[in-house]
């Protein structure tokens, strides 16, 4: 079915959401900073369903506006559920994925009578980890490297840092490694510096630490998913950490932490297991 486009403003942002058509419960699909064009290969894999997919403030099609330019899991929350507002038909099924999951938490955590089942697929909150001194000093020390040289070289240190094995050792991030162009980039500084990962969401969100008492309290059925490609990587363990920490055992998902995609942004997860597996996660009894 076609998506139908709409808009919302709320506090600080105009954001851009869509919906396809569908009997069955809604299903929120959320990323970030992975905007809705990341979801349309899982999307239609749930004909069956209500499907909603979005913009994040700040990203693609949802823009900042009255002067504000942030980006935390709170405000993410917050746009969220003015969404889930906006949309009907809630508590709705939320399937978040990375940065998404984190926001999928923070939701939770405030409104978690709007949500009835929360998938939330290796959020990296990196507080949980037992690394995460060196965990959130390397992504801070990919935060400066951004502002003191631009896209290319931080961006290389987060791809890298992302598929580290393991526990990041203390001075990752002075690691010698490849160059931007190694990677298909430039390492010229263009001066900007508004990157939507690396200068608004990176440390806002893998500094998110999840409020346990109240995610365990909450009325929300929550599943939180890992690769099954993507053991020992920095946000498969988090996942981890943030199961462990809510006291639930982590649910594989095939594939890795882009599983679900399709070739979307030309990466390849394995999309029809993946979707067969969140069915039947949500189909699930809790």
């Amino acid at each position: 079915m076609t998506a139908e486009t709409h808009t919302l403003t709320t506090d600080g942002a105009e954001i851009t959401y869509d919906v396809r058509p569908g009997d069955g419960p809604t299903l929120l699909l959320i990323g970030s900073p992975m905007d809705a064009s990341g979801f349309t290969t899982l999307a239609g894999h749930f004909p069956d369903r209500k499907v909603v997919t979005y913009d994040p403030r700040g990203i693609t099609r949802s823009k900042f506006i009255g002067g504000h330019a942030q980006s935390t899991p709170e405000l993410h929350a917050d746009d969220l559920s003015r969404l889930i507002d906006a949309v009907g038909d809630g508590p709705v099924d939320v399937f978040a994925s990375s940065g998404g999951a984190v926001n999928g938490l923070a939701l939770v955590t405030a409104h978690p009578e709007k949500v009835r089942t929360l998938v939330a697929h290796e959020p990296p909150a990196l507080p949980v980890l037992p690394d995460r001194e060196n965990a959130l000093a390397a992504v801070e020390g990919i935060y400066d490297l951004y502002q003191k040289s631009g896209q290319g070289p931080a961006m290389v240190k987060f791809i890298l840092s992302t598929s580290v094995q393991g526990e990041i050792p203390a001075g990752w991030i002075d690691q010698p490694g490849p160059s931007p162009e190694d990677f298909g980039m430039s390492s010229e500084d263009d001066g900007s510096r508004d990157d939507i990962l690396l200068g608004q969401n990176l440390i806002s969100c893998t500094h998110y630490q999840p409020d346990f008492a109240k995610l365990r309290a909450a009325s929300t059925r929550i599943v939180v998913g890992v690769g099954a490609e993507s053991k020992g990587e920095l946000a498969h363990r988090a996942g981890e950490g943030v199961a462990a920490g809510i006291g639930v055992e982590p649910v594989e998902f095939p594939s890795h932490h882009g599983g679900f995609l399709g070739g979307e942004f030309g990466q390849m997860g394995d999309p029809d297991n993946f979707a067969a597996k969140l069915r039947e996660v949500l189909d699930a009894k809790a």
